[in-house]
């Protein structure tokens, strides 16, 4: 087995063709800056992002949507706190609390089957945004609506799956020469996913931990399986990740979900990458299925080109001067783990 110091002095002097790898998910792309990884390796190995945020590809109708229920009577609209600042067509939910709407911060979904027993009055509309990794407990939530008999919780939902996002960026020959697989996502859905895309796109596809060393493996697993033109998956994070994933979570989900085309917001429908409530469930669906998905992208935001990883956001003529945390031009400067965001908080660093 390499020590670290072999590993880091391999990818430091790496000198062959340019390889490009995409880590998919927020907390990577974080603990690569934490750690300084792209100034441990060569500039020959690119490290770029992927569409690993749910609330930056949150489609803007999804958003308009929270915002009408948000200011109707006798309704409130329940989110994580991180969908507050993302934008619609013309509002976020954090302007449309500040003109009187009725929104609430939430650190469980559990909490809102509480708030609903409460207050049976008022119509509660959750916001159900997120990957595999969340929708569990949306189903949970599901069934303690059904246990207690509630009619007064709704969920909108934005679920989407993040392999099928993966496969798009495949066939759309995206110049992504390897990917850093999401470890929080692998967790649930196990890592045997990956095999059969490793096989079918040629690319490595390697499941990491979230430390710095974690990562530099990572990448030298990429290289070396690039340079012996071997493509296929690796799971270096098995203190957490299975080959089946979590069966619970997964039984649980298919109990109350199934698959739908779904639009990400800069990319547009990806097939099969959401899911929804299941037919027998409507009564409890808030209008996910009839939104319109006409989307104006903000002149002169690269939102899209950051999250198929064609560009970095520093290369994006608006960071950093017109678009801030504080004045978000695009969704991917808003979540703590969008892309745009991260290389803000980090902008000091060398990228």
């Amino acid at each position: 087995m390499k020590t670290l110091e072999l590993v880091k002095d391999e990818l430091k002097n790496y000198n062959g063709r340019k390889i490009k790898i995409m880590e998919v998910c927020g907390t990577h792309t974080s603990s690569i800056f934490k750690n300084g990884i792209r100034s441990l390796i060569s500039p020959q190995i690119q490290l770029i992002s992927g569409p690993g945020c749910p609330v930056c590809v949150t489609p803007p109708a999804y958003i308009d949507k929270l915002v009408e229920y948000a200011v109707r009577e006798k309704t409130c609209v329940l989110t994580f706190g991180d969908m507050m600042k993302v934008k619609g067509s013309r509002y976020s939910l954090t302007q449309a609390k500040a003109e009187g709407g009725n929104v609430k911060i939430l650190y469980s979904p559990l909490s809102a089957v509480k708030m609903a027993l409460e207050d049976k009055n008022t119509e509660f509309i959750f916001a159900a945004v997120g990957f595999e990794t969340t929708t569990p407990i949306y189903a949970l939530m599901m069934e303690e609506i059904l246990k207690n008999g509630i009619k007064n919780l709704k969920l909108l939902t934005s679920i989407k799956i993040i392999l099928p996002a993966l496969s798009y960026l495949c066939e759309t020959k995206e110049n992504i020469d390897a990917f850093l697989c999401p470890g929080h996502v692998s967790v649930v859905t196990g890592c045997s996913v990956y095999k059969g895309m490793a096989e079918k796109y040629h690319k490595p596809f390697v499941v990491a931990g979230f430390e710095g060393e974690h990562i530099l493996a990572a990448v030298d697993e990429i290289i070396h399986q690039i340079k012996k033109n071997r493509y296929y998956m690796k799971n270096l994070y098995t203190s957490s990740v299975t080959e089946e994933g979590n069966r619970k979570a997964a039984a649980i989900t298919d109990k109350f979900f199934e698959g739908i085309d779904e639009y990400w917001r800069g990319i547009g429908i990806i097939r099969n990458s959401g899911l929804k409530l299941k037919d027998v469930y409507q009564e409890y669906d808030a209008g996910s299925r009839i939104l319109d998905y006409t989307e104006n992208v903000p002149k002169g935001c690269k939102c899209k080109e950051v999250i198929l990883g064609r560009i970095n956001p520093g290369d994006c003529p608006l960071f950093k001067t017109v678009c801030t945390p504080l004045n978000a031009v695009g969704p991917c400067m808003v979540s703590a783990e969008g892309a745009c965001g991260i290389w803000y908080k980090n902008r000091e660093v060398r990228p």
